[in-house]
Parts: C-alpha cells; sequence; structure tokens
C-alpha cells in the first residue's frame, strides 16, 4: 500500500472509549481463571503450554514442548501422541459423565434432539466404522457439506477418530466452491445431506454436491443424511444413504493414537486473489489451545453450565468452539440448525429460554441484527440464565457492546470481545471475565501464553495512544502449519513482511489506547487514506453506530479531488427510528455526530441509508461492492454475498443520501 512522503503505516487514533465493566466480586470469586495465569506464563512460557496440555489425556507424553527450529514451521508436544476424538468424547464417559447432555439440537422447524455423551460415543464410534469401511483411514481427506446436524459432529469426530482429515465446507456455498475445495484437497468421500432449512424453505444441498463432484476425480463415496426427505437423483455405485451406510456398523470402536502434529483438518479460508487457502491445522496444540481457551475465557463448568455459540461448523469458529473446545471439556452445549428470524425474530431468545443457555457467544452482525429489529423482541423473554457473553468475528462497535450487555446481559454478564482467525485456530486476544475490567470494544489484552504487538511498517513497536499493524512475535500451540499443498504460499502470505523479525502477520490494524489495551481496527486493505491522514473503516462505523438511530453502518474511501479519499457511509437504521431519521436534515446532523465523536477529518463526505449492507455468508461486509456504488462503478462479482439481491435494494435506495 502506498504511503504520502515518509508516512509509515500507524493509523491515526480517532475514537475513545473511557467506559469499564469490572466483573462482580460474585464472578471473579468463582472464576475459573485468576491473574497467577498471566504470571505463570511470562515466567515460563513452554512450562505454561505443558500445564495446558495435560488437562487433555495423553497415550504417550511428548518430550520436547517446542520445536521451532524450522520456523515458520512449529512442531508442538514433539513426540507426544493421542486421539483427539477420545479427549472429545470417550474419556467423559469413562470419567462417569455418560449420562451429561452433550448436545441439546434444535432444528429450524422445530424438531430437537438431546444427545448425551454416551450417546454421542456410539454415533462416532458407528460412523468411524462405516467410514473405515469405505476405505477411509489415517491421512485421508473426507469433505463434509452440510448444515448444523448432529451429523456434522458424528462426521467429524469419526474423521479424528480415524486419523483422516476433515475439510469442512459451509452449506451455503455453491457448487463450483465445493468443487475447488474436494480437488485441492483430493478428498475421498463427500458427506452431505439432501436439502436442508434455510428460513423456513428447504432448500437442495445434494444437487449441488451432484454438480461437483462430476468434476472430482479424487471422490470415491457420497454419503448422504435425509433431512428434508426430498427427492434427490442417486447414483447407486457412488451414492449411500447415511443410515445404509451405517447399518449394522457396531457402536464401538478402539481409537489409535496419533502424533501431536497429525494432521486434523483442512479449512479453506477466500484469499484475496487465487483460489481459496486450504489451512492446515494438527492435533496436539491445536486440541490443547482449544480447550485452554474455552475454559477460560467463557469461564465454562461443565457441571452446570449450558453454553451455546451460534456460529456454522463451516467456520473456524465452529471447528474451534462448537467441536473440539467445549467437547474437550466436556460442556453441554446447544446448536441450532437454522436463522435468528425464523419463524421469528426472537427465536435465539425462545432458545435460551427453552434451554437456560448461560453462556451465548455470537457475531457483532448478529447483534446489529438484533439492534435493528429493536430491543423488545429480547425484553419478552427469560435470559436471567445467562452469565457471559461472547462476540468473535470482527471489531464489535462500542455501542453494540453496550446494547449488548444491556439488553441481552440485564447489565450484570461480562462480554468477552475476542480476536483470532482461521488461521491462529484458537482465541489469541481477549479479557479474561474474572479479571478484567471489560472495555466497550476493545479485544484488550493477549491471553497468558500468547505475544502479540502492534508495530509500524518497520517493525518497530508503536506507544499507547498510538495504531499500526498487528503481529504475533511468538509461535503458539494451535497456529496453523501451513497452507494445503503450497507451503511457499504460506510463507508468502503470513511471514514476509516481517521475514527478518519472524513475526506473523495477516492484515489486520489495531491501536493502543492510552491505558495499552488493544483495539482491532479491521483489515488494513480497509484502511482510507483522508488528506494523508490514514482511518480506519472500523471507528468511522463505530461513531456512527454510537448514534441513537443507527443499527449498522459500514463506510468505504471513495476517490476524491480533493482530499485524495473521501469517506462514504451506508447506514442501516434501528428499528422503531421514524422516516424523518432518513431525511436531509437528520443525515446532516449524523454527519456532525461523527464529526464530534472523532473528528472533522472523519466527517463522511456522503451518508446512504439502506436495507441491509452486501455481507458474505459468515457475516463479513463486503466493502469492495460499497466502493463501486460510492465511486459509480459497475458493481463487481456478487456470487459469495449470503443475499445478493442486497445490491439491487442499495442501488434503489440512493435517492437518500446526503452530501455537501
Amino acid at each position: 500500500m502506498s504511503q504520502p512522503d515518509g508516512q509509515s503505516n500507524t493509523l491515526d487514533n480517532l475514537l475513545t472509549e473511557s467506559r469499564t465493566f469490572p466483573p462482580s466480586q460474585e464472578f471473579s470469586a468463582q472464576a475459573n481463571a485468576t491473574s497467577a495465569l498471566y504470571t505463570e506464563a511470562a515466567a515460563d512460557r513452554e512450562a505454561f503450554w505443558a500445564k495446558q496440555a495435560e488437562r487433555l489425556d495423553w497415550d504417550t507424553k511428548w518430550d520436547q514442548v517446542l520445536d521451532w527450529s524450522d520456523a515458520p514451521f512449529a512442531k508442538w508436544f514433539v513426540g507426544g501422541r493421542l486421539n483427539v476424538a477420545y479427549n472429545c468424547v470417550d474419556r467423559h464417559v469413562q470419567a462417569g459423565h455418560g449420562d451429561r447432555v452433550a448436545i441439546h439440537w434444535e432444528g429450524e422447524p422445530g424438531d430437537s434432539q438431546t444427545i448425551t455423551y454416551a450417546q454421542l460415543q456410539r454415533e462416532v464410534c458407528r460412523t468411524a466404522n462405516a467410514l473405515a469401511a469405505l476405505g477411509v483411514g489415517a491421512g485421508d481427506r473426507v469433505a463434509i457439506y452440510l448444515p448444523m446436524l448432529p451429523e456434522a459432529v458424528y462426521s467429524m469426530l469419526a474423521c479424528a477418530r480415524l486419523g483422516a482429515l476433515h475439510s469442512v465446507v459451509f452449506g451455503g456455498f455453491s457448487a463450483e466452491a465445493l468443487r475447488t475445495r474436494i480437488n485441492d484437497a483430493a478428498a475421498k468421500v463427500v458427506i452431505t445431506c439432501d436439502g436442508q432449512y434455510r428460513r423456513g424453505k428447504a432448500m437442495p444441498l445434494k444437487a449441488n454436491v451432484d454438480e461437483a463432484v462430476a468434476q472430482t476425480p479424487s471422490v470415491e463415496h457420497v454419503i448422504v443424511v435425509k433431512r428434508t426427505n426430498t427427492d434427490v437423483a442417486f447414483d447407486h455405485t457412488r451414492d449411500k444413504w447415511w443410515d445404509e451406510a451405517r447399518a449394522g456398523q457396531p457402536d464401538t470402536h478402539t481409537p489409535q493414537a496419533f502424533d501431536s502434529e497429525h494432521p486434523l483438518f483442512i479449512l479453506y479460508t477466500s484469499g484475496t486473489t487465487g483460489k481459496p487457502k486450504g489451512i492446515l491445522h494438527t492435533s496436539g496444540g491445536y486440541l490443547t489451545q482449544a480447550a485452554y481457551t474455552h475454559h477460560t475465557v467463557f469461564d465454562l463448568k461443565p457441571d452446570s453450565d449450558t453454553y451455546w455459540c451460534t456460529a456454522d461448523i463451516g467456520w473456524v469458529t465452529g471447528h474451534t468452539y462448537i467441536v473440539y473446545g467445549p467437547l474437550a471439556n466436556g460442556a453441554t452445549q446447544v446448536i441450532y440448525e437454522g436463522t435468528p428470524n425464523t419463524p421469528h425474530e426472537g427465536r435465539h431468545w425462545e432458545i435460551v429460554q427453552k434451554y437456560g443457555v448461560t453462556i451465548y457467544y455470537t457475531a457483532p452482525t448478529t447483534i446489529r441484527t438484533f439492534m435493528k429489529w429493536g430491543p423488545q423482541i429480547p425484553a419478552h423473554y427469560d435470559l436471567s440464565s445467562l452469565r457471559l457473553l461472547g462476540s468473535v468475528g470482527e471489531p464489535i462497535n462500542p455501542e453494540a457492546w453496550i446494547w449488548y450487555r444491556h439488553n441481552i446481559g440485564g447489565d450484570r454478564t461480562p462480554v468477552v470481545d475476542t480476536w483470532w482467525q482461521t488461521e491462529t485456530g484458537s482465541i489469541m486476544i481477549s479479557p479474561l471475565p474474572g479479571i478484567t475490567p471489560t472495555k466497550p470494544g476493545s479485544a484488550q489484552q493477549p491471553l497468558p501464553g500468547i505475544s502479540a504487538k502492534i508495530v509500524d511498517e518497520t517493525g518497530t513497536p508503536v506507544g499507547h495512544g498510538n495504531g499500526g499493524l498487528l503481529v504475533l512475535d511468538e509461535p503458539w500451540p494451535a497456529m496453523l502449519r501451513g497452507i494445503w499443498g503450497d507451503q511457499q504460499r504460506y510463507r508468502d502470505t503470513y511471514w514476509s513482511k516481517f521475514a527478518d523479525l519472524g513475526f506473523y502477520f495477516a492484515g489486520d490494524g489495531a491501536k493502543y489506547d492510552d491505558d495499552g489495551d488493544i483495539w482491532l481496527l479491521g483489515r488494513v486493505d480497509d484502511v482510507m487514506n483522508i488528506s494523508g491522514h490514514r482511518i480506519s473503516t472500523t471507528e468511522v462505523e463505530s461513531a456512527l453506530v454510537s448514534h441513537p438511530n443507527v443499527a449498522e453502518a459500514a463506510v468505504v474511501g471513495a476517490s476524491d479531488p480533493t482530499t485524495g479519499q473521501g469517506i462514504v457511509a451506508f447506514v442501516i437504521l434501528r428499528g422503531g427510528t421514524d422516516d424523518t431519521a432518513s431525511g436531509q436534515t437528520a443525515l446532516k446532523q449524523l454527519r456532525e455526530h461523527v464529526s464530534h465523536e472523532i473528528g472533522p477529518i472523519a466527517k463522511p463526505r456522503q451518508i446512504m441509508v439502506v436495507p441491509e449492507l452486501p455481507k458474505t455468508r459468515s457475516g463479513k461486509i463486503m466493502r469492495r461492492l460499497l466502493r463501486d456504488v460510492a465511486e459509480n462503478r459497475e458493481i463487481g462479482d456478487v456470487t459469495t454475498l449470503a443475499d445478493s439481491s442486497v445490491m439491487d435494494l442499495i442501488s434503489k435506495g440512493l435517492s437518500k443520501t446526503t452530501e455537501d
């Protein structure tokens, strides 16, 4: 990215936040994590991680905690052997917790299942035996293309049990996206279903698989779960119904121990250019950090908590904080198949009330959607069981954080805002709820055992009050072990910018506030250059959302002959806001509000009121498309959007704009 004359990649620090919320004495008294964790990790990092690894059951203990001699390729718990599925299922049954509920599964149409750890063990074993009968063994790859069904969890754990790698592909992706992922991993088996429920309708899924596997020479079998009972094409030489594939298979299976560095899964993340990147994670280090972070960040009490992460298993959040972290810790959790507004906008709160959910983990984009629908909806339900809230996926605006704590947490629950990535495998930066006075919008501090810094373009750390590039300067157990089949791309993508310093950099900007707490500022690619000032889209969006009329905002920089770039904002108004809020006078007041919050330099040149924002299926805003609108260009590729009609709605709504 080009810089103004002599300017480093240091971001202007515009937005300030002085509100803090210390944990209650009651919460701190029972918290899993104490401040001693920070001291312990700082004193001897490797000994600290060894202690966390000892929370798992190892068949053979490691003889070296970390081998970093072949950086940037790490080996953790070298020589150790374990089985990941055994750690997530069998050991809890053997410890006498077979009757504990592992999963409360809730289908979108209202059907439900309660699955205990003993039942989970039987289902995973039967699935592992079925896969083994089809020739799946250690090192083979299995593509899983399923919605949020119990069978998805069984399939992932069955692969882990056999030492096969799973590649989960989000059920909303196209046949072409599925095909490229199957071919890159050379998957032997695909597990899918006839269809999935989405917003009250049965949508086809098997048809996408048929289209994809027409050009996937590695695929030998397709296993099909019956979910919607819709008619599907069936190739009897290749396709097998789930129930038939498992019929007659025993519900016991002896797990084999695998090396700590044995590959566990590939998860594809979109590259900025070119084909998707197959992020590779291995077994011992990944499971250690998944279990540790789930235990400490969410303060999990497996005997009494009911935990709910609302992610999809197609994303890394679903891997780490639905499957591996919670189950390794013996948690009872909720898994929900559908969307938050089916059949009504209170569905999530109805589920919280039904199961007495105590820990709830969701994305800022979902929270801002709830804001748009209005506080009267959660107010209708009993949410008193909730004791901890979490946020994941992108920086959360301070006002969305406050709305979440007030309307969902009853002004009493800690809110843990977590930063991590597909590549990091587990949470890296987050408050610890019994220790940290939380700050709206800030992920705050690296967890004990994690080292992160904010640096300028030269790799020099910036001081408090300044912004720059977020780097990780020490290896961590759950780190990716490369890009499947392309290790040079791994070096180039994550390690080349600061190769001489050995820093990992994945493209996020961040700042320290005056207290030294970390604030994520989004992708460096999204930074705007306004009259020589480098301004984060996140800060301007947060200023907009702090206005009582605004539920959600997206900001882009558009070419400007005077300032280089001008700020163009797209806003969604909150539920209950009257029509005057989208009038010229109200929008001019909104521009002045931004100027008052963070300074005249950040005043939007133009504000557009829109009914929705273009988002990917994981909830990330596609600012590239908004830049096309702002610069009056032809709209680019919309195939990755969750709803491609959104761009038509935006184009129709452009009459509601204001600019000087």
